[in-house]
């Protein structure tokens, strides 16, 4: 069975040695694993020990306490950052330190657990983290192992569908059995949440499909003489809704007639995912304003918000497939993680370049350019 290094870094010898007795004996197992997987737990009492375990083995997860005398746990978290570790660090930290925590992963923590924990809490945890931690394994092996590997990471990824399908099922039971008592306003809890689901399960299928139709190269083309204009218009139509329930004005600013010699739905595609991220990750009473504008050599898009931005390393991974940007104002808003790796691929195939300029709290400037003159093979 293969085993993960777990390195844990608590002061506390009852933590370690409970942590150690947990996890040594815990199991992760999923239906499309081959097998489970087990923990290799490591301990460390400072910061500057876990440093030196951290140069030396490279754990893959760390269990990281705030409190430690010497250097602090947020030290260490940004000691793995400079260094640039692929290592997934959870925060363990007492219930006053939480405002620490949630810093933290804004800091480029995957996670954080109170303590007091219990081993359940400590399990389901792991079993998360762990979960993460091998779909980016599987992710990095896709370069290698070829399409028949895509092929079972999107099924993977198809078979989460399951869990939010539970939730509503059980939501529809307690419902249909009047659990809750005779009048529908004591399910509408249930009902905001099974929405919420619904929605989550349609925006990752419809990411999946997209995203399978350019893998696998079985996409129909269709290149025509595109009015851009119109494609965006038909974009904010279609998010305008949402955009209206956050308070959040659309404004398109275009050339009359912008035309582009390209396939119709990609370019959608394209809109609807700057867009409508341009939205959700916006502030109440937010503004977003999409341009359009053509030269003689390509075409620019430009999707401008007044959100909640970006830090200079969340924008570093927001392009990475499966890559969800986790902190205090995100934890609350769903997405699969896909959107934006989808548009790269769409843009790569006109030739063209994405950039982002963001600043946290002021907003995001997302900037496609397209070629004119790019290759239609």
């Amino acid at each position: 069975m293969e085993k993960i290094d777990v390195l844990v870094v608590d002061d506390e010898p009852g933590i370690r040695s409970g942590v150690n007795r947990i996890l040594s004996r815990h199991t992760v197992d999923y239906p499309f694993m081959d097998e489970g997987l087990g923990f290799n737990v490591i301990e460390a009492s400072t910061g500057e020990e876990a440093i030196e375990i951290i140069d030396e083995k490279q754990p893959e997860i760390v269990l990281l306490d705030n409190k430690l005398p010497g250097i602090h746990g947020v030290d260490v978290l940004e000691y793995i950052n400079m260094k640039q570790y692929n290592i997934l660090v959870m925060m363990i930290t007492s219930y006053a330190s939480l405002d620490l925590a949630v810093k933290a992963t804004n800091h480029g923590a995957y996670d954080f657990v109170p303590k007091p924990f219990t081993p359940q809490e400590l399990k389901s945890s792991m079993e998360n983290i762990t979960k993460h931690l091998f779909l980016k394994k599987m992710t990095k092996s896709l370069n290698k192992e070829g399409k028949n590997v895509r092929f079972r990471f999107l099924s993977i990824l198809s078979h989460e569908l399951k869990a939010p399908l539970n939730a509503i099922e059980g939501y529809l039971t307690m419902m249909q059995e009047k659990q809750a008592g005779e009048h529908i306003s004591e399910y509408m809890k249930m009902i905001e949440r099974s929405l919420s689901r619904v929605k989550g399960m349609r925006s990752l299928i419809m990411d999946l499909l997209d995203l399978t139709k350019l893998e696998s190269g079985k996409k129909n083309r269709e290149l025509i003489e595109a009015d851009i204009e119109k494609i965006a218009k038909t974009a904010i139509d279609t998010i305008l809704p949402y955009a209206i329930q956050l308070d959040v004005k659309i404004n398109l600013h275009a050339e009359q007639k912008v035309t582009m010699f390209a396939d119709v739905e990609e370019i959608e595609i394209v809109f609807n995912n700057l867009i409508s991220n341009a939205v959700k990750y916006n502030k109440m009473g937010g503004q977003v304003d999409c341009f359009i504008t053509k030269s003689e050599k390509a075409l620019q898009i430009r999707v401008k918000d007044t959100g909640i931005g970006l830090s200079e390393e969340e924008q570093s991974r927001l392009f990475d497939e499966f890559s969800r940007i986790k902190n205090e104002k995100t934890k609350n808003i769903s997405g699969s993680g896909l959107g934006l790796s989808i548009v790269k691929k769409l843009v790569e195939l006109y030739s063209g370049t994405i950039e982002v300029h963001s600043q946290p709290d002021i907003g995001s400037e997302f900037i496609v350019s397209l070629p004119l003159d790019f290759n239609q093979q």
